[in-house]
């Protein structure tokens, strides 16, 4: 392409920030394929800067080719800095291949890097990714995480998410300590023992998700005694904004249910909780003991586990004062007495609420629903200003 009509062709002469700035946004596969559309244009892929490997892309190479080959020759290739990576692979890595990709990124000036192995048993993280301190962004799944000693921090490390990582000797309080701007952590099935404490310097910390069993070994049954662990762990992060919490295998104590904290938490905005049981009365207090010390909650996500059992027990909803809620949405619902309770209550101490979704759980008869709908209309008169879906 040169010159058509007279005309500049403005597309063969583009700034080369525009250029990576386009094929960034382009699929990898397609993003390699613009080396078809003039000889001016056969080597603009080598500008890419950001690498996304899925299990889709890899798939569609020939079958008698080398999928983690074709990684090194591309990394090989790319003239300028890479600042982003993702790989996301079934197959068995080699090891000694990630090492070196690792140590090639860490000299492109690598910021958002995600390693997915989906493959069981865990192996070893190569400790280069630990030489990688411009990283920004780090996302890891499946992997046993050995500190090396010369290890010194992430000093530039905003966010965090770890799925299914055993770090070895308890090292995550320690990993986390070296991470000192971290603002977004997320985790599940954390294959290493995790208390309240561990996240005591995290101060700039603004959301926070913790899923299957966060203050416990993996290995065992976890048990909360009600809001207290949950307090003890808010209280070492004040900036915090949105916390997602899950508790599939949480034991709540009764006595724990009914001690009161005296300290609240302005900056928390947005409460995500999955696995409710909204029929267990230590667990719904539990989470409005929650509630109640976040005066400035404007989203709440509730998440009710699938329980089999049929109750309806009396939850005292009077110790609850007015709430700044804006939005709230329930899932897995199954049309009891006591979910009926909680949206009143709801209802009543939210004078800012606007939208209540409410999904119900598959295996809810489409009569069961309609008597639920019948219920709620009857509250919601008293509240028109209130839009509630139900789906």
């Amino acid at each position: 392409m040169e010159l058509i009509h007279g005309t500049q062709d403005f597309i063969s002469n583009m700034p080369d920030k525009v250029v990576t700035n386009i094929l960034d946004r382009l699929p990898l596969p397609h993003a390699m394929r613009t080396s078809v559309l003039s000889r001016n244009w056969r080597f603009k892929w080598t500008m890419l800067s950001q690498l996304v490997f899925y299990d889709s892309y890899f798939w569609n190479l020939r079958k008698d080719e080398n999928r983690l080959r074709v990684i090194s020759r591309l990394l090989l290739h790319l003239s300028g800095p890479i600042t982003k990576f993702v790989l996301y692979i079934d197959e068995e890595l080699n090891v000694e291949d990630l090492n070196h990709w690792i140590m090639f990124l860490s000299r492109k000036g690598i910021k958002d890097l995600t390693i997915g192995k989906r493959n069981k048993p865990l192996v070893k993280l190569p400790t280069h990714l630990f030489t990688c301190l411009e990283l920004k962004h780090l996302k890891l799944s499946n992997w046993c995480i050995q500190l090396p000693t010369t290890f010194h921090g992430f000093p530039n490390l905003l966010s965090l998410e770890l799925l299914q990582v055993n770090f070895e000797s308890w090292k995550f309080e320690e990993f986390i300590t070296l991470c000192p701007v971290l603002e977004i952590l997320k985790m599940s099935d954390l294959r290493s023992k995790v208390k309240p404490d561990d996240f005591a310097k995290l101060a700039n910390l603004k959301t926070l998700s913790l899923t299957t069993t966060p203050f416990s070994d993996i290995d065992e049954p976890i048990t909360i005694t009600s809001s207290s662990a949950i307090f003890e762990l808010l209280g070492f992060l004040p900036k915090l904004q949105e916390l997602q919490l899950s508790f599939p295998r949480c034991k709540f104590t009764e006595g724990g249910s009914k001690k009161r904290f005296p300290d609240a938490f302005p900056c928390l905005k947005s409460l995500i909780l999955y696995d409710v049981d909204v029929d267990s009365v230590i667990m719904v207090s539990c989470v409005f003991e929650l509630i109640r010390h976040l005066p400035n909650l404007q989203t709440l996500v509730i998440l009710a586990c699938d329980q089999k059992k049929i109750c309806s027990p009396e939850v005292d909803y009077n110790t609850m004062g007015p709430l700044q809620l804006r939005s709230v949405m329930f899932n897995c619902l199954k049309g009891s007495e006591n979910e009926l309770r909680l949206i009143k209550y709801l209802l009543a101490c939210s004078p800012f609420l606007k939208k209540i979704e409410i999904y119900f759980q598959n295996s809810i008869k489409r009569h069961e629903q309609s008597m639920f709908a019948t219920k709620l209309l009857k509250i919601q008169r008293a509240y028109p200003e209130v839009d509630i879906s139900l789906y």
